[in-house]
């Protein structure tokens, strides 16, 4: 008896002692994957971190621009031309206008380089040598513009000095910035030697300073001033697009994944739209853009570089994720909620539309914004439909050529001046990603406020 006693007592031991090591396994096991999960979320937050602290190192330089501070004179020696033309009693509309075309055609074609290297050899040293093309490479080539421009606004400024406010050169603002090896020789810079010095000196003096860079969103892209060049023309060209994409992906997203969840019939061919909507939402996004190239271009003949198409390539393209996400918004949905609206009275339509799809409205707009959020950042899609090329303007409607954001951060990381832009492209991402965060932002709110209404 003592023997089965003493046997029952110590298989009892071992079956303790197995299942406290299992249970020290189980709970390794656990610590294990919980750190495993945790340096998961550390490493990628760490990454996330190291992305957007490089941008912003990169970019914010870009968001600061030296100016000149010069007193412009308008030599009548300089700007030798007859006086504006002014409307006379009997003389047309169109004659006055004609007459002051021809104005300013003429003005055009008086040298206002030299008005500004007047005003920048008047700002240097007494007997600083220089040569004209040297000092004429410290402000930016449409300084000239924009002195004639005043001019031609005011035609009583001639033989009158002016303070005026103008760009350096992209070239300047590197040597400012240092983003130039000032050890390097001569045949290494893009400055001459009096020039560089001559900058040097204007920034001493107070004649260069720096100031923020305004001309990042007033301006239009330029590739003969590009130190002017600005994200104005694809901001508007990107938000032409965006509005498209939400005029035409999230309601016809939404309610193609209604029917399909809610009201169409099982059948072959809801099999087969159901499969092609999956598969569609894994093409490369480049697919689009020969689809929109091939229908909406060659087609359609709509225009090339237009925000329409673009638009309606990224429609496309959106639309997919807007249907499977809002189908799984529905799909979790409590069936008892369909069950009791049923057992109330309620018709399906009204089932779906006052019962069901209010629950669903915060993940729903979460799902739309992020889509038309991840559309923002394409790239591939919208340089097949010509949208990479050069648009000096601004577009007043969507069927006007233009550009976008993501496409304007491509071309300038080409541009052959890499010190000036590569800072400037880190700009162009740092707004880019700032739209982005606002979208993500306005989601979150309405999303919030929907859920403390349902």
């Amino acid at each position: 008896m003592t023997d089965t006693l003493s046997t029952t007592r110590s298989a009892s031991q071992e079956r303790t002692k197995a299942i406290r090591a299992g249970l020290r396994r189980r709970h390794m096991s656990e610590a294990i994957f919980k750190g495993l999960g945790l340096a998961a979320i550390i490493l990628a937050l760490g990454f996330v971190a190291l992305l957007f602290v490089d941008v912003v190192r990169r970019g914010l330089p870009a968001f600061t621009q030296s100016n000149l501070h010069l007193a412009v004179t308008y030599d009548p020696e300089i700007i030798d031309i007859e006086p504006a033309p002014v409307m006379v009693p009997g003389q047309s509309e169109a004659d006055f206008r004609a007459a002051n075309l021809k104005w300013q055609r003429d003005l055009a074609m008086l040298n206002w380089n030299k008005v500004i290297e007047a005003s920048l050899r008047a700002a240097a040293p007494a007997g600083f040598e220089i040569e004209s093309r040297e000092i004429l490479s410290i402000a930016e080539t449409n300084a000239r513009h924009e002195v004639r421009a005043m001019f031609v606004d005011d035609p009583g400024l001639l033989g009158q000095t002016v303070e005026v406010d103008l760009l350096a050169s992209a070239n300047a603002d590197n040597w400012i910035k240092g983003n130039i090896d000032r050890s390097l020789g001569d045949a290494q810079q893009q400055l001459s030697a009096p020039a560089r010095q001559l900058i040097d000196i204007f920034v001493e003096n107070g004649t260069i300073s720096t100031g923020f860079a305004w001309a990042i969103f007033t301006n239009v892209d330029s590739r003969a001033a590009p130190a002017s060049a600005g994200l104005l023309g694809a901001l508007v060209g990107t938000l032409y697009m965006m509005l498209i994409v939400i005029v035409l992906a999230v309601p016809i997203g939404v309610a193609s994944a209604i029917y399909l969840e809610e009201f169409a019939p099982k059948s072959r061919l809801t099999d087969f739209i159901e499969v092609n909507i999956n598969n569609l939402a894994a093409v490369p996004s480049i697919v689009f853009g020969l689809l929109g190239a091939a229908v909406f271009i060659n087609y359609l003949h709509l225009p090339i570089s237009a925000p329409i198409v673009g638009g309606l390539v990224l429609t496309l393209m959106t639309l997919p994720t807007i249907i499977i996400a809002t189908r799984g918004a529905l799909l979790g949905v409590s069936p008892a909620l369909r069950q009791a609206a049923l057992g109330m009275g309620a018709s399906k339509t009204q089932m779906v539309f006052h019962h069901v799809l209010p629950v669903t409205f915060p993940s729903i707009l979460t799902a739309t914004i992020l889509g038309v959020a991840h559309a923002l950042g394409e790239t591939a899609p919208l340089l097949l439909i010509g949208m990479k090329a050069f648009v000096a303007q601004v577009p007043a409607t969507p069927f006007d050529q233009a550009t976008a954001l993501p496409v304007q951060i491509y071309l300038w990381q080409g541009n052959e001046n890499r010190n000036f832009f590569e800072p400037r492209t880190a700009a162009a991402i740092i707004v880019l990603l700032a739209v982005m965060i606002c979208l993500n932002g306005i989601a979150i709110y309405l999303r919030s406020r929907l859920e403390k209404r349902a």
